[in-house]
Parts: C-alpha cells; structure tokens; sequence
C-alpha cells in the first residue's frame, strides 16, 4: 500500500473526526433552541431517506414495480411502530416471495 493511501485514510478520519469533536468541545454546557435542537435530530432520518429513495427505483435493473412494492411493503410495516430490523426483513420476504413468483 503506497503512502497516498496512507494519507487518504488520514484525511477521511480527520473528515469524519472533525464534525463530532467540535461540537462537543465548543458547544460544552450550552443550551441549544428548541428548534434547533429539533432540526439536528432530525438530519439522520432526512439523510437516511436521501440515500435510500433514488435506490428505490434501481433495485432491480427494468422492474421499477420490484422496489416500489418494497418500499410500499417497508412503509407499511414501520408505520405500525414495529423495530427496524422487522421492517427490513418484511420487506426482504415480500420481495424474495414476489421474485419467487415472477421470476423464477
């Protein structure tokens, strides 16, 4: 492994430690707005939807219905409130049934 690999690594950890480290130094003892306390809880669910909606429509190559049907199936079942590992594996058994279905 060459040293530009070396400082790529540096520079991503330095990149993902940076973010967390100064809030926590600088923000210490300081009471944040109601709002803006809101809006920081908030940004893993808005990134997370972010990554996942435009996949939603590349699962399968020419099946746009294979994912919307997943995405239909996993908002259905995180709506009644169940953990998230339950709303994964519906989804994943609706889809492995549907490509049992129609694909085999």
């Amino acid at each position: 492994m060459g040293i530009s690999y070396w400082w790529m690594i540096l520079g991503m950890a330095l990149v993902t430690y940076l973010p967390r480290a100064v809030p926590l130094t600088f923000l210490q003892g300081i009471e944040l707005p109601p709002f803006l306390t809101s809006v920081l809880r908030n940004i893993p669910f808005a990134i997370l939807g972010a990554l996942i909606f435009p996949a939603i429509f590349y699962v399968k190559q020419g099946d746009y219905f294979f994912g919307i049907l997943g995405a239909v199936v996993a908002f259905g079942i995180a709506y009644s409130g169940v953990n998230v590992i339950f709303v994964v594996l519906g989804a994943i058994g609706v889809l492995a049934i549907y490509s049992l279905m129609f694909y085999v």
